[in-house]
């Protein structure tokens, strides 16, 4: 039987990432693993369990579910939510010990009130919005906000938290607005509180440029993926850890003017040989790619023709007839020192590494590779 698509991630280099980033921080600020969306697809038990033997000690996630596959992984780890969880679920966060992001008023009292209910105490990090325009308490309403989180018995805010729109080195002031908000949000909070809090603010890209940032933590996520990290002035360079393959079907010979793929979006423009990939949109590779991507196979790059169908893609691999099926394919990672990476297939599909990456199929098998 054909092998289906594989990923293969290398447990080794996220390894040396994590060294990477810690050795540009100071030793008191926490490292805030994000491993939200299965890890940013790489699959997020097998990533917390290394990050956990490196010595990461926090994780950050989006949604209850995530926290609670992290923290079947790490039994110690601290681990923050950072979506709005709702009040219903306060015996699952009291359960797990599990920090929840505050983002207003009424989601703290009913946090509050819940907790109480069940005899517990919660403890959660507050959330301004500095300019995201998303989630978050807006820095005009927060002294009154305040007020009324203040006093609840069963929730203690532990820390704040806020996160950057934009790091533009064009346009300097417009993140250096928002860490101004940021600060005088801290300085307000910790003063109507009366004790310090957890400060954290910092991104991959805020880490990179701006290491007056790093304040109490940072919250890196595609840096430690190995992606983000190419431009100059930047404190790390990390490298990528996940490698997609596939396998050629078939490979066959087709005259000129042939056309390939739904509704003929590409002709040959001489006898070649066309090879079929078995990955297609279902498994992640996306129709953006269609007449775009590239592929390696024995270590040489080849381009795809044709629009992207849901179980195959196809590749012009011109007249080497050395190619067979059963041959590999690298879809994402380095063969022979030649390397696609995520970030490549994302120039080309107008897209960023954070799309192909998480697009990439879970269910397709991830193994881990470590030495």
């Amino acid at each position: 039987m054909m092998q289906s698509p594989r990923v293969q991630v290398d447990l080794d280099v996220l390894a040396e990432n994590i060294s990477a980033v810690r050795s540009a921080i100071q030793p008191e600020t926490e490292l805030i693993f994000v491993v939200k969306s299965d890890a940013y697809g790489h699959g997020t038990p097998a990533l917390v369990k290394r990050a956990v033997q490196e010595g990461v000690r926090w994780f950050a996630v989006a949604y209850l579910r995530e926290a609670l596959e992290v923290r079947e992984a790490a039994p110690d780890a601290e681990i923050l939510i950072l979506g709005a969880v709702a009040p219903a679920d306060a015996s699952i966060l009291i359960e797990h010990r599990l920090t929840p992001v505050i983002v207003s008023v009424e989601q703290a009292q009913g946090l509050n009130e819940q907790a109480a209910t069940l005899g517990g105490t919660l403890s959660g990090h507050l959330k301004i919005d500095s300019g995201m325009g998303r989630l978050g308490m807006m820095p005009e309403h927060l002294t009154e906000a305040l007020e009324g989180i203040k006093t609840l018995p069963n929730l203690s805010i532990t820390g704040i938290m806020s996160h950057l729109a934009t790091v533009d080195l064009k346009r300097p002031w417009l993140q250096e607005k928002q860490c101004q908000i940021f600060r005088d949000a801290v300085e307000t909070t910790e003063g109507v509180l009366g004790k310090r809090l957890m400060r954290h603010f910092s991104s991959s890209r805020g880490f990179q440029y701006y290491p007056e940032w790093d304040f109490d933590a940072v919250r890196i996520g595609i840096v430690l993926y190995g992606y983000g990290s190419g431009e100059v002035r930047m404190r790390v360079r990390t490298k990528p850890l996940l490698q997609w393959t596939a396998k050629l079907m078939q490979v066959k010979e087709v005259p000129d003017a042939t056309p390939v793929g739904y509704y003929g979006s590409y002709s040959t423009t001489r006898n070649t040989r066309i090879a079929v990939v078995g990955t297609g949109y279902a498994d992640g590779y996306l129709r953006a790619m269609s007449n775009r991507g590239e592929v390696m196979i024995r270590g040489k790059r080849y381009p795809v023709v044709g629009r992207i169908s849901m179980n195959w893609i196809t590749v012009d691999v011109g007249p080497d007839d050395a190619l067979a099926a059963g041959d590999d394919v690298t879809l994402i990672g380095e063969v022979n020192g030649s390397s696609i990476w995520a970030d490549l297939l994302a120039r080309r599909a107008h897209t960023i590494a954070y799309e192909i990456l998480t697009a990439i199929d879970p269910r397709i098998p991830r193994v881990y590779r470590e030495d």
